[in-house]
């Protein structure tokens, strides 16, 4: 719920509260969970009604929350219990401890087990623990201490254990100048107005003259109890009611409010101007302004007071009518473009249209059979076609590729970037395609998204935080905003139906987006997880296209029934209610029409084979033309953005450029001369753009491209067209051997050799030649390193917040502490009976970091992170454990790889094995699950990959991973998913690769070569899936690029180890790497002599080397004997 809501959340609390609904009162407390009455829950505590102490509760927590709430919830139901046992009451004391009691048993056995027992004794205080215990009131009071300690500690009471400071009667304030504002507004406002009713807008019946307006003061009886409580509505301008009554009402009043010489914008300017008493001056300033502009009322901001001032339309005195004659710029009919100037052949049916932001005549077009072309209209030259591909089907999702059996795809909207460097499409499959727009005939692929399940209806460019991001809506009924990476900044839900069409803008410093729905829903967006701040139906009640005029000052929108009416209108953004309503459709339409804004003052549509015309002030239809025959019934349109040129679509497959005079000159001027010009004006800035231009030929080309986005996959993935021929998904032109040795000397492998090249920190009381680090793991917070011995003991290291580290999360600046408990426990692990050398530890992490899980040959052990306790074990051997991983959604889920091949599912809360998975041949080596698959991967020392179904456990796949010609099927493989969820790592002593999960292809691969020819010994993604690091037997470690598994950093040995070290007879090198949770560029190793260090880039350089290009290691397409080459084919395997 937003801010402004919460707020309103307090008012009704305070006004229940002032009218002594009690019960109201704490019901709303506790479904809101806004606050917490601290006063209200001694009483019920001190009351002994648990029941109710457990109901208020469960509005601000649950039992298994968090470790405050557990504690809290079991010294409620451990009271209830001594209380039943004190009354001598035993069946009810089972009927606790099998009901509310037993759940605590998963955590901790032996405390359930000791609680049991306290029923066999006559009087439990014969229990030690339990000998103090005193009479019932004094024992309540003893445990609410502790439970007002555990309620302060716990996160999830953080800010709602105060009240706000509140004058008395607020909301019945808040409603007074309501009325007042709405007394000011009426045609005729009486001296004493008579508030009969808060349903309604306040409106005076008209005396026989007018009166001054006297300020409305609601009497208390207006807000007595009543026997029904109805809504109070929505809380952005747009109000749920019909918007008919609305636009009614309000039209009314903008016709006759020159009797009351007010305006609504005056009265933010002066007050002076209504005939109001001297002491309401102060009050009409504030009051008047419309509390809720755009229903932007929830947006929370340092500028929040002056919100509703800075999204009014700049020149919206057309509200009402004003005593004063309006300046404006002359015009004349001549100004629209009716003039045909020529038609060019698309070849395909045109489905949108947009023109460049200052190259007036360059014209992007989609089209039917999902061809995007960029075309200069002024020379009717088609410079770049660009026929529908996919770019990379590793990166799209499995519904596409299901869709995809239909290889029909259309474009739905064509668009520029404001500043006309970049340009996009959408299309009605999933997918959207940005381009880097380089020069005349330069369209650069820069990113592919799959955006959307089904169509994407519409597409966008806006400037959240001052950032070029990407808006998209689409059949899943949701808006999505992507950065120029690909990354996704928001997911806005909310529709019903599919959105339909999207219109980001931004008023000063405000940024917002409308979004309509199929269903003539409109609503409108923050950046921000909020919700929508409106709530209102379209005309029509279906399709619905939104536009600003070109200064922003003035929305408009137009759309179409199902029946076939055509809507075109003007809003009041302040009011949220329509404006004005434009006359001169046809009765019926077969679809929707489309219209666009131009001038500021024109607004044109298609419709009824002719573009028609209106004057934004006049609804009456200004002009029309049929552009000397050949439009659709409901042709599309675009202008240019000086409004002197318009594109139309025919019926032939064609488009009408339509000027006005200065069109014409426009036109005429663009020359050969003129455009070579333009062309090398443009070419230079292309030189700051990485990447090769691409070719305007459809023909298959099987070339290197490099995708200038940081997270796309930089090598080229082949794919077979119609079933039969492979081809590159990027055309670019020929690159000559100079250009590419050229590239290749610029660019150098980053050695770190020397120890004075990055930062690095070794865990106090880690080195142990005895006991190597078996696993390693960074706390989810990154303020920890868990470190598993081969001993089976467990090692925790913490950085502390201080001046040193403000942020106190693990860095290598600073030493941490070696941290454990007050009682001196170690974590240490069942190993009775146990060969450690044979053993394989295993870990895993709950996601609050509150457990951590392990096991080293014996029984896996469930320890607090707190305490170190072990809070209980399970699965004793045979078979012992070998790879532990929870459930992503699930704690209490834990998939449990062992050695004897198969994969447990166990259920911790009931001590279960739900499923057993059976498939590989030998120990189980990785297990990593995908949420947006739904699918757990699994990998063992068979070198073998599995992919389960997390629905059924059923086995979908198997297949080996592919190893070199004489290399047995063994060693440990390991698995990771990327953060999308799709693409996973995988690791073994003789490679890294990269698999698509969708299809269980591999994408990628990289052998060990030139400097680094050691086994690999362990390897993770960043914390952003950017980079990989990989650590080798020799104790080099590699950094590469994520997504191409080019080598970009090598890290040697001399940089950890001393001189004594390296010269040594024992081997040490790192067995695993850790990659910091939140800092891309940290990581961490575990050695072979037990110690743990963490290593970062040094300040000068923040980072582990750059990007290799991609042509590095290739000359004509054939890879270079290059570590920093990798195969681009899954066939292919780069040495």
């Amino acid at each position: 719920m937003s801010s402004l809501s919460r707020e309103l959340v307090f008012l009704i609390l305070q006004f229940l509260d002032e009218e002594k609904f009690k019960e109201s009162v704490h019901k709303l407390e506790q479904e809101s969970g806004f606050y917490f009455n601290v006063k209200y829950f001694e009483e019920k505590v001190h009351a002994g009604e648990w029941d109710e102490v457990e109901k208020y509760l469960s509005g601000f927590t649950k039992v298994d929350d968090n470790r405050y709430s557990m504690k809290i919830f079991f010294e409620i139901r451990k009271q209830k219990y001594l209380e039943a046992l004190d009354r001598h009451d035993k069946a009810k004391a089972v009927e606790i401890l099998v009901n509310d009691l037993k759940v605590f048993s998963t955590f901790n056995e032996d405390l359930y087990k000791e609680i049991t027992q306290l029923l066999t004794l006559t009087n439990f205080r014969e229990n030690e623990q339990l000998s103090k215990y005193g009479e019932t009131k004094t024992a309540r009071s003893i445990m609410l201490i502790e439970l007002k300690k555990l309620i302060e500690a716990n996160p999830l009471f953080r800010e709602k254990l105060a009240f706000p400071t509140l004058k008395s009667s607020r909301l019945r304030t808040l409603i007074n100048q309501s009325l007042n504002w709405q007394h000011q507004l009426c045609k005729n406002p009486r001296s004493n107005p008579d508030i009969k009713t808060l349903f309604t807008d306040h409106s005076c019946t008209p005396p026989n003259g007018a009166m001054a307006p006297t300020p409305v003061n609601l009497p208390s009886a207006a807000v007595a109890k009543p026997t029904v409580y109805t809504s109070l509505g929505a809380h952005g301008p747009f109000p749920p009611a019909a918007a008919a009554a609305n636009a009614n009402a309000l039209a009314g009043w903008m016709a006759n409010a020159a009797a009351a010489s007010s305006s609504v914008q005056a009265a933010v300017v002066t007050a002076s101007s209504l005939p109001v008493q001297p002491n309401q001056v102060s009050v009409l300033k504030r009051a008047i302004t419309p509390p809720a502009t755009l229903g932007m009322v929830e947006y929370q901001s340092a500028d929040h007071e002056q919100l509703m001032k800075r999204l009014r339309p700049a020149q919206s005195v057309e509200e009402v009518t004003y005593p004063t004659i309006r300046q404006q710029a002359s015009w004349s009919l001549d100004d629209l473009p009716r003039t045909v100037a020529y038609t060019m052949h698309q070849g395909s049916t045109v489905t949108s249209m947009d023109f460049h932001p200052s190259h007036h005549t360059l014209l992007l077009v989609g089209s039917g059979n999902g061809e995007m072309t960029l075309w200069d209209v002024g020379m009717r030259d088609k410079l770049v076609s660009k026929p529908f591909k996919i770019w990379d089907t590793a990166n799209c999702s499995m519904a596409f590729q299901a869709s995809m059996k239909d290889p029909s795809i259309s474009v739905s909207r064509v668009m520029w970037s404001p500043d006309g460097n970049y340009l996009g499409a959408a299309f009605t499959k999933h997918l959207i395609h940005l381009y880097i727009y380089t020069g005349s005939n330069d369209l650069r692929q820069h990113l592919e998204v799959d955006a959307h399940v089904g169509g994407v209806n519409d597409f966008a460019f806006a400037h959240p935080n001052k950032q070029l991001c990407v808006v998209t809506c689409g059949d899943d009924k949701l808006i999505k905003v992507w950065d120029l990476t690909g990354r996704k900044l928001f997911t806005f839900e909310g529709h019903d139906a599919p959105v339909y069409s999207i219109c980001p803008h931004q008023k000063e410093n405000i940024q917002f987006i409308f979004s309509t729905a199929i269903d003539g829903k409109i609503k409108a967006w923050l950046y921000d997880n909020l919700g929508s701040r409106v709530d209102y139906d379209a005309p029509g009640h279906w399709c619905t296209t939104m536009l600003y005029s070109a200064d922003g000052s003035r929305l408009f929108s137009c759309g179409t029934s199902k029946e076939g009416d055509s809507f075109l209108v003007e809003w009041n953004e302040s009011e949220g209610a329509i404006k004005r309503t434009y006359s001169g459709f046809r009765k019926k339409s077969s679809g929707v029409v489309q219209f666009d804004t131009t001038q500021n003052h024109f607004l044109a549509v298609g419709e009824d084979s002719q573009i028609k015309f209106w004057d934004m002030d006049n609804i009456n239809m200004l002009t029309f033309t049929d552009a000397e025959g050949g439009l659709p019934n409901l042709p599309r349109l675009r202008f240019n953005k000086e409004g002197n040129l318009l594109a139309v679509t025919t019926v032939d497959n064609g488009i009408k450029i339509i000027a006005n005079a200065t069109g014409l000159r426009l036109l005429r001027s663009v020359e050969a001369p003129s455009f070579e010009a333009l062309r090398s004006s443009i070419e230079p800035a292309a030189l700051k753009v990485s990447g090769s231009s691409s070719i305007p030929n459809n023909n298959p080309v099987n070339c290197k491209v490099e995708r200038s986005s940081p997270v796309r996959p930089s090598g080229v993935v082949l794919v077979s067209q119609n079933g039969a021929d492979s081809m590159a998904r990027s055309m670019e032109k020929p690159r000559t051997l100079d250009d590419t040795t050229d590239k290749t000397k610029s660019w150098q492998l980053t050695e770190i050799t020397d120890p004075v090249q990055c930062r690095l920190v070794t865990m106090p009381d880690s080195t142990d030649a005895a006991n190597k680090v078996a696993r390693l793991l960074y706390t989810n917070s990154g303020v920890g390193i868990l470190a598993l011995g081969s001993n089976g003991i467990q090692k925790l290291w913490k950085w502390a917040r201080n001046e040193q580290n403000p942020s106190g999360k693990a860095t290598a600046n600073v030493v941490p502490q070696h941290w454990q408990p007050n009682s001196g426990l170690l974590m240490t692990n069942d190993v009775s009976g146990v060969n450690l050398e044979e053993a394989f530890p295993c870990i895993a992490l709950s996601k609050n970091d509150s457990y951590v899980m392990s096991a080293a040959g014996g029984k896996v052990s469930l320890f607090n992170m707190m305490t170190f306790k072990v809070m209980t074990t399970f699965m004793p051997p045979p078979p012992s454990s070998t790879f532990l991983a929870f459930h992503p959604q699930d704690n209490n889920i834990i998939a449990i790889g062992m050695d004897d091949s198969t994969i447990h599912i166990y259920n911790v809360r009931v001590d279960e094995v739900k499923s057993k998975l059976r498939g590989h041949q030998k120990r189980i080596t990785g297990l990593a699950f995908s949420t947006s698959l739904n699918i757990l991967v699994s990998s063992g020392a068979d070198a073998q990959l599995s992919v389960w179904s997390i629905d059924t456990w059923e086995k979908r796949k198997t297949l080996p991973i592919q190893l070199p010609a004489g290399k047995s099927p063994s060693g440990d493989t390991r698995v990771q998913f990327h953060s999308d969820q799709i693409r996973f790592l995988v690791t073994h002593e003789t490679q890294l690769a990269i698999y698509d999960a969708s299809k269980m292809d591999r994408i990628r691969q990289w052998v060990p070569q030139d400097a680094l020819l050691a086994p690999i010994s362990n390897a993770t993604y960043s914390c952003n899936s950017q980079l990989v690091y990989a650590s080798f037997c020799d104790g080099n470690i590699g950094v590469f690029d994520a997504d191409s598994l080019r080598l970009r950093c090598r890290i040697a040995p001399s940089i950890y180890l001393s001189q004594a070290v390296l010269n040594g007879s024992q081997a040490v090198y790192p067995l695993v790497v850790a990659a910091h949770p939140h800092d891309p560029n940290q990581f961490a190793i575990g050695l072979t002599d037990g110690s743990v260090k963490v290593i970062e880039p040094s300040d000068s350089e923040s980072k582990w080397g750059t990007s290799p290009p991609v042509d590095n290691g290739t000359v004509n397409g054939r890879a270079g004997s290059s570590s920093t080459t990798s195969n681009h084919a899954p066939d292919q395997v780069q040495r």
